[in-house]
């Protein structure tokens, strides 16, 4: 008997049984996914496909064509070839874009939606459809190229806004969901994760503090909402690295707090008011670091105070390190330069910084930036610039020209081969006496200048784009 049941138990024991770390596992799963519908159902109403109408433009349409233009065939054989086509000439046709937005504020009878500016660059209509089929008219308040922020304003009934989240608590790792419309298939939810935080000096935009993510985002999804999976609004998705056109598992979105300061001004003003401080910084190197006996290359290194800046007034001097903003620490030159720009003119700011060895707190009244004037060179192509000393000029042998004292590295003005020494002397053929004569020309300029350069006894052209 004995024997008996010990055969059973042990045939008890050898069953098949579900393992529980398994189905730990599955039920894991099964409740992220659940995570991600929640999501969708609560933010996907008010996420928005922006169709663009823009000017007309020459068609291209060739149906029916031969392989070789018409022009062509009359240089050689005239008007009278055989076959040659008689058609009238073409009829441009309407340029049509299209992405993403979503609702973010209400006032009254209106609501605003944010978007991309490359989205609605030059649109001579903006419709707006939700996912409930609405379809509304919008009206372009106020855009920013420089941050790729647009504001919408719609008339009608509308979907809630969105809550906005802190850009500044996500982390690395963290789980984020992608609402938009890629290739135009409407309110497509793709998830991944926040794989960097920071990125900048992409050649993007001209203010850049990107979030990366591997969430699918593809042509369409610009300016749709990168989200927690709170249903906050973390960022805006806006670029993709692709070699493909498509999806490579690299995207950027504007982060939320970024966003959301451009898009308050915008629906207040219709335009940004950038804070100015008037400090020019470069990485804080190893090797820098060392010489100046410091424990590690935390902070940017300050290599120009402008004259009769509130950095000078302050009382901030090149070889300062920058070490925080408002407590916030500062670890590269596009941070700093980001959020000086955030702070609001007449403001005051507290820079925190090292100074032989000693930890300061300097206390700086932010002033107002001037978006066209020599700012905009330093921004821009991240050199600091001064008009040439009559024995300067004599002793280069040129009339006049603009002396490089600073270059960042990793900027377009370090790329294109610009050191301290450097003359620009022409900027697309016109000459440059004073950096904001070069902050003019690349102000008009539509993402590309042509410089000539002068230095170790020879000038030279170089071409530096931007966009």
């Amino acid at each position: 008997m004995m024997r008996i049941s010990v055969l059973i138990t042990a045939l008890f024991l050898a069953l098949p049984r579900p393992a529980p770390a398994q189905d730990e596992a599955i039920e894991s799963l099964r409740q992220t996914g659940k995570a991600f519908s929640a999501v969708a159902r609560k933010v996907a109403p008010s996420v928005a496909f922006i169709q663009v109408e823009g000017p007309d433009e020459a068609q291209t349409d060739a149906q029916g064509a031969w392989p070789f233009q018409d022009d062509l065939f009359r240089r050689f054989f005239g008007d009278d070839f055989p076959g040659l086509s008689r058609r009238p000439p073409r009829k441009p046709k309407r340029s049509v874009g299209q992405g993403s937005g979503f609702v973010f504020a209400q006032k009254g009878d209106a609501a605003y939606v944010l978007t991309n500016h490359h989205v609605v660059e030059n649109a001579e209509r903006i419709r707006v459809r939700f996912q409930d089929g609405r379809v509304l008219d919008a009206r372009l308040k106020g855009a920013d190229a420089k941050s790729d922020v647009a504001v919408l304003e719609l008339q009608g009934p509308s979907p809630p806004p969105l809550r906005w989240g802190d850009s500044e608590r996500l982390e690395v790792g963290e789980w984020v969901v992608a609402l938009g419309n890629p290739f135009g298939l409407s309110h497509t939810l793709t998830t991944g994760v926040v794989s960097a935080k920071g990125r900048s000096s992409l050649g993007i935009n001209d203010y850049e503090d990107f979030i990366q993510t591997d969430a699918a985002i593809n042509p369409g999804n610009s300016g749709g909402p990168l989200l927690n999976l709170d249903g906050e609004v973390v960022g805006m998705n806006t670029a993709i690295f692709s070699r493909s056109g498509g999806y490579m598992g690299v995207g950027f979105a504007i982060p939320s707090n970024l966003a959301r300061t451009i898009a308050e001004q915008l629906l207040a003003n219709g335009r940004v008011v950038r804070g100015y401080i008037g400090l020019a910084v470069q990485p804080l190197t190893a090797d820098i670091a060392e010489a100046m006996k410091l424990k590690d290359t935390r902070g940017v290194l300050v290599n120009q105070v402008n004259e009769d800046s509130p950095a000078e007034e302050a009382g901030l001097k090149a070889g300062d390190v920058l070490v925080s903003l408002d407590g916030n620490p500062l670890d590269d030159g596009g941070q700093y330069r980001n959020r000086a720009a955030l702070a609001r003119p007449g403001s005051k700011v507290v820079l925190g910084l090292l100074r032989n060895g000693k930890r300061l707190d300097l206390p700086v009244l932010v002033g107002t930036l001037d978006e066209d004037g020599p700012e905009l060179v330093t921004r821009l192509l991240g050199v600091v610039l001064r008009g040439l000393e009559p024995s300067e000029a004599q002793r280069l042998g040129v009339g006049r020209g603009l002396l490089v004292t600073a270059v960042e590295a990793g900027a377009l003005g370090e790329r294109a081969g610009l050191v301290p020494g450097s003359v620009l002397l022409e900027a697309n053929r016109q000459p440059l006496s004073t950096p904001r004569d070069l902050a003019r020309i690349l102000n008009d300029a539509e993402g590309a200048v042509v410089l000539r350069i002068a230095d170790n006894g020879r000038s030279r052209y170089v071409t530096l784009r931007w966009r």
